[in-house]
């Protein structure tokens, strides 16, 4: 695996970092460009994502037929984790979920151009968000096949009947990807669809309260009393809803690891600069030795996390699932980046403790990365399962 950047993606990524530094983090220091969720309001975003995307600085997932940058997975990684320096990068990119996956699963398993047209092209183009329907109350989270959503088939038609919950971008979306209930098959019996907001059906009950800040749109509490969608609007197969979230999840959490990658980064930046200039005892904290072992366990964390991301991604764009290589990523940058936020606090004590710094914002936000798609412990089953099954080959090296 050569994980060295080719000439055009070392440029995106040169060009995502001069961007961020001019005209993101600036904002970041701005108190009135943030919202009541401690997000920056979404009309200075459009702003600065006109602006990205004149400099063809935009969707680097998509191809470059539809307006994106055609990147692979390792460019991606590249310029994720340079937009998420800052926590507002990524979506001045049109590189922030839940819209940057659900664009890369609806352009695998969209079957026409005019269904391309009508649900993916729009994202895209950034004129309209999306979310991705899955999670429930009483079930459906880690395991997909707790789902008590039902879709009920009446001649070309599905009836929607059920509660989700905790749904990224709900408030204010205008695209869902819904997972729901269509047979007791215990492999086949979930299927996927496409609704618009504009259809009658469908309330949002509640936009739930969280520890940390939050995406654009929240996270929501959704009632389908009704809801109809055309079987048109199906994705894939009836009960191919398992492989739709496969596809779906299995790149946005290799997406995941490259956006905490840049934020555990810019903890580290933040705690670099104070304990190279804060004097303690005569001597800079950054010239104690037990200041040291803090910053170096931190930055070889992140190191590897790195090379488990972009190893993953290589294997991705080998056509390769690399199912348990997200895993690994995925359990071991989730970790990381709530290591990095608690050093940086540690090391800028009562200033990383207040909000004069952008730290105890990741903070609070990383708490989550070891829940979101998919728990840590979930993960480890999953990577304990492969092993078992494999034994020795479990730690085969690709030919």
């Amino acid at each position: 695996m050569d994980f060295s950047l080719s000439p055009e993606v070392e440029d995106y990524r040169l060009r995502v970092r001069a961007f961020v530094e001019q005209h993101v983090l600036p904002l970041e220091k701005q108190p009135e460009v943030f919202d009541a969720h401690e997000n920056i309001r979404e009309d200075i975003v459009a702003r600065v994502r006109a602006r990205a995307r004149a400099e063809g600085l935009w969707a680097f997932q998509m191809p470059k037929a539809r307006g994106g940058q055609g990147l692979g997975v390792v460019g991606m990684a590249a310029c994720y984790e340079e937009a998420a320096r800052s926590p507002f990068g990524p979506v001045m990119f049109n590189a922030a979920p839940p819209d940057d996956g659900n664009m890369i699963l609806l352009e695998k398993v969209l079957r026409t151009e005019d269904l391309k047209q009508r649900w993916l092209q729009p994202l895209i183009d950034g004129k309209v968000r999306s979310a991705f329907a899955m999670t429930e109350p009483q079930g459906c989270g880690s395991d997909p096949s707790l789902t008590y959503t039902k879709a009920t088939r009446r001649g070309d038609t599905w009836v929607i009947t059920g509660r989700k919950w905790f749904i990224t971008g709900a408030q204010g979306a205008q695209h869902f990807v819904l997972v729901a209930r269509t047979s007791d098959d215990e492999r086949k019996g979930l299927t996927a669809f496409l609704f618009d907001a504009d259809q009658p059906g469908w309330r949002i009950e509640r936009r739930i309260p969280i520890m940390g800040p939050e995406e654009h749109g929240g996270h929501c509490e959704i009632v389908f009393d009704g809801l109809e969608i055309p079987d048109a609007n199906r994705l894939l197969e009836v009960g191919d809803g398992l492989k739709v979230t496969q596809i779906r999840l299995g790149t946005a959490r290799l997406t995941h690891c490259m956006r905490w990658l840049g934020l555990a980064k810019r903890c580290l930046e933040e705690a670099g600069d104070y304990v190279s200039k804060r004097m303690s005892f005569g001597v800079t904290l950054a010239q104690h030795e037990g200041v040291q072992w803090m910053l170096g366990d931190a930055a070889k964390d992140i190191h590897m996390g790195r090379l488990l991301t972009m190893s993953a991604a290589w294997k991705l764009d080998q056509g390769d699932f690399a199912r348990t290589d997200i895993s690994i990523a995925k359990i071991h940058v989730a970790d990381t980046l709530h290591k990095a936020a608690d050093t940086a606090i540690q090391l800028l004590g009562a200033r990383g403790y207040s909000r004069d710094t952008l730290v105890e914002w990741i903070y609070r936000y990383a708490r989550q990365a070891r829940l979101v798609d998919g728990a840590s412990e979930v993960h480890k089953q999953v990577l304990s399962r492969a092993y078992l099954a494999e034994g020795p080959g479990f730690f085969k090296w690709g030919v």
